[in-house]
């Protein structure tokens, strides 16, 4: 089929792109100053220079609505908290515009010291303050931090970042649409501090604030402003769907002329599209990579003069779009609709995948034939434009490309493996199941690792010094010998390892030196990954990922640890655990295959991990953590469908861990998570011992554990390792006694929250000198009250 179009161009919009720079110049800015090497003036220069490429790269690809304010310094949801004025009392915050490093300060924590930072101002008030709580961006690995709200609270206009920045783009040239946060979704996703409050309650003090900004933004020329409420994917109580009515009503009658263009993404409208239809916007987007089948039901419903965006390149994956499969969807739907009243746009922002495909040399030549990143995606949506305006043979080349491509994936013998598929075939119930119930398992393992109460241990991984990274870079570069990296590494591990015995550590790690990333490392030595060198992706503030890209069926082609944990166990007597990442996490922190369920991709990663885990038993390893920090993460939306993943991630964790005999322990690790509503899985995973993130929220995830009465044992982690602070001692005593309310001593270890790679030894060693003087005084207070 093919329809040209005489009425005009169909326009193209991205929603957002990525903000970290092609080179991650963003991240070398940031520590810059946070670490007092540079100041607040080359900061902000160093964020417009990438806010003026970003807009010009846009450009050049024929984006036609290029987007304002999706940049951010650290996270786009604390940039509305702070907008808004939603500035918790302790960050010293009285008032008016607040400075750069109370926001860093909400987003890091702030360490106590001296009166006067680096950078010249003055924070008493502000100093040895936590972060605001972290978690993650609807069913992404995108962090956002959580916005707090207390009863009474009041919001005023703090920042007018929006405004600024949609001046600076038309001051270079640049007409864009500015983005905000949806009010809706900003209160849904925050926290209340104090009982019984509900934030929406909060709605009418808000959209004032909301008001003002939009106002300015009109006032300065914007004809268009993009709202994300993704909180439309989700399941919304008929209060929720009352507040997107109030809000965008007030919005409707405060700025008539305004036109919105309101955006959810992530999944399928569903039972909101009446809602979402029935508001009073000028344009609404939709996810119609996760949602296709919603399009024909919108069709029919939409009001004549509703612009509709149509979300048709994947902007969470990377793979390369069929565009001509695309167009027979299109065409008729833009010949039915017209021109003026269509747009296409990725599924979502730009933000969750890599910049350009173009940087990377050294990939597969077939596998990058398969892929798309931010500026292909771009191009991707340029050429169904043309398409759509001036005919398919306008394009022919490109569509012939995009149709090739796509069919020599699905029969590439790079992509299926026979006997992969044959080995899964075989799998039983049986296979998925330890011998012995916990109560009897735990039992063999006390005895045979006779450990302290209030066991106390590390996540896995110790910072990555410039030292290692240097090494590592050179050793990639050809620079550094294998003999002389690996001579490298192990006496960073032995020295690691001699710290942790010094300062008391009762079951060691052996630091992770070896390793680039918690999931590349393993997906490197397993078949049907690919791996990238510039595939950069934003996890939180100047946390970057390159996720594994997985193309094809999953093996272990050989041990991928085992000679590490040997290396390791020799130079110590103490208990050292064999670290592993799980399938889920593995899978959900990959760029996955679509061609396939998810499901059947994570029990092959299952039976890949089955076999290293056996292996580590068997060279002597009593401990095995599986790491699997974001089985919540990839939750469905919609309630409806989580017990389907949650069957398959529970079976896919069983797969890999059941393997060995009762007297080996196994470990998982799970971070950033609200554990109440998915607790009953967490418990048939069956791990021996699970450590979880808890400092932040003072403890008060282990409530689920508690009233599931959990019977395995837990480490509720008492050291906030994505802060630069170091918690007293005194601090994580009143953790472990809150926990130790909750639970029995026999019950908990004691841990960070997390893995403390991204930290510096400056305070990495107080803060577990301090870790391990709390869990000697609660082991002394157990002891005196036995006697």
């Amino acid at each position: 089929m093919n329809f040209p179009y005489s009425v005009g161009s169909v326009p193209v919009s991205t929603l957002g792109t990525p903000r970290i720079g092609p080179r991650r110049e963003l991240k070398s800015a940031l520590e810059s100053y946070w670490s007092g090497k540079s100041n607040t003036p080359a900061l902000l220069e160093a964020a417009a220079r990438l806010r003026a490429a970003n807009w010009a790269r846009q450009k050049a690809q024929g984006v036609t609505n290029i987007p304002s304010n999706d940049f951010s310094l650290y996270d786009h949801v604390l940039d509305t908290a702070v907008m808004v004025g939603a500035i918790p009392p302790g960050y010293g915050w009285t008032g008016g515009p607040a400075p750069l490093d109370t926001y860093f300060a909400m987003a890091r924590g702030a360490q106590g010291g001296e009166a006067t930072c680096t950078h010249g101002h003055s924070h008493d008030q502000r100093h040895g303050v936590p972060a605001l709580e972290m978690t993650k961006w609807f069913d992404t690995n995108y962090h956002y931090m959580v916005p707090e709200f207390t009863r009474g609270q009041r919001f005023s206009l703090t920042s007018a970042k929006p405004v600024d920045e949609y001046r600076e783009a038309k001051a270079l040239g640049y007409e864009t649409r500015p983005v905000l946060l949806g009010p809706v979704t900003f209160l849904k996703l925050g926290k209340a501090k104090e009982p019984g409050l509900d934030p929406l309650s909060l709605l009418g003090e808000l959209l004032p604030v909301y008001v003002e900004v939009l106002r300015r933004l009109s006032a300065h020329g914007a004809e268009w402003v993009q709202i994300d409420e993704p909180c439309l994917v989700t399941d919304l109580d008929d209060a929720a769907r009352a507040a997107l009515k109030e809000a965008y009503g007030f919005f409707a009658h405060a700025l008539p002329r305004l036109k919105i263009m309101l955006t959810s993404y992530f999944g399928r409208l569903g039972d909101n599209l009446d809602t979402a239809l029935s508001l009073p916007v000028a344009g609404l987007h939709l996810d119609l990579v996760r949602g296709s089948e919603q399009l024909r039901e919108v069709s029919d419903k939409a009001r004549a003069g509703l612009v509709l965006s149509l979300g048709v390149i994947d902007g969470r994956n990377v793979w390369r779009a069929n565009l001509p499969r695309l167009l027979d969807t299109l065409e008729p739907f833009v010949r039915k609709r017209g021109t003026d009243h269509v747009e296409i746009a990725p599924s979502c922002s730009l933000l969750h995948v890599p910049i350009d495909l173009e940087q990377e040399t050294g990939l597969d030549p077939d596998v990058k034939s398969w892929l798309a990143f931010s500026v292909q995606k771009m191009d991707e949506l340029s050429t169904l434009a043309k398409a759509l305006a001036g005919g398919r043979e306008v394009v022919l080349d490109k569509l012939a490309a995009s149709a090739r491509a796509a069919e020599a994936r699905k029969i590439s013998t790079k992509v299926h493996d026979a006997a992969v598929a044959a080995r899964l075939s075989a799998v039983t119930p049986a296979d998925a199941r330890r011998a012995s119930p916990f109560a009897h398992r735990a039992e063999r393992q006390r005895a045979r690792l006779g450990l302290p109460l209030y066991p106390t241990t590390t996540i896995g991984s110790f910072p990555q010094t410039p030292d290692v990274r240097k090494a590592r870079a050179a050793h990639g570069k050809g620079e550094l010998s294998d003999a002389a990296y690996e001579a490298f590494l192990k006496e960073e591990t032995a020295r690691t390892i001699r710290w942790q015995e010094e300062i008391g550590l009762d079951v060691l790690v052996h630091g992770e030196f070896e390793r680039n990333d918690m999931v590349q490392y393993f997906g490197e030595q397993l078949s049907g990954f690919a791996f990238t060198r510039h595939g950069w992706v934003q996890s939180y503030g100047s946390r970057y990922v390159r996720p594994p890209i997985l193309f094809g069926d999953v093996s272990r082609p050989a041990p991928m640890t085992v000679e590490w944990w040997r290396f390791a166990q020799g130079c110590t007597d103490r208990p050292m655990k064999g670290m592993l990442t799980g399938p889920v996490t593995i899978l959900n922190w990959s760029f996955v295959r679509d061609d396939v369920p998810r499901s059947l991709a994570c029990r092959q990663i299952a039976l890949a991990i089955r076999d290293e885990v056996v292996d580590l038993e068997a060279a002597g390893a009593a401990m095995i953590q599986i790491d699997e920090a974001a089985i919540r993460e990839g939750l469905p939306l919609r309630r409806a469908e989580w017990d389907a993943y949650l069957d398959w991630a529970v079976e896919s964790f069983r797969l890999c861990a059941s393997g060995v005999r009762d007297e080996t322990q196994i470990h998982t690790h799970m971070c950033y998570s609200e554990f109440n509503d998915i607790i009953a899985a967490i418990a048939a995973m069956d791990a021996d011992v699970i450590s979880i993130e808890t400092s932040r929220s003072k403890m008060e995830l282990l409530d689920a554990f508690v009233d599931y009465r959990y019977p395995n044992e837990i480490g509720p982690g008492v050291y906030d390792i994505h802060s630069p602070r170091v918690p007293p001692v005194e601090e994580m005593v009143e953790l472990l006694e809150r926990a130790a309310q909750r639970l029995a001593a026999a019950q908990i270890w004691v841990n960070p929250d997390c893995g403390l790679k991204t930290r510096q030894w400056v305070e990495v060693r107080p803060a577990l000198v301090n870790m391990v003087a709390a869990a000697h005084r609660l082991r002394g207070e157990l002891a005196r009250a036995a006697e």
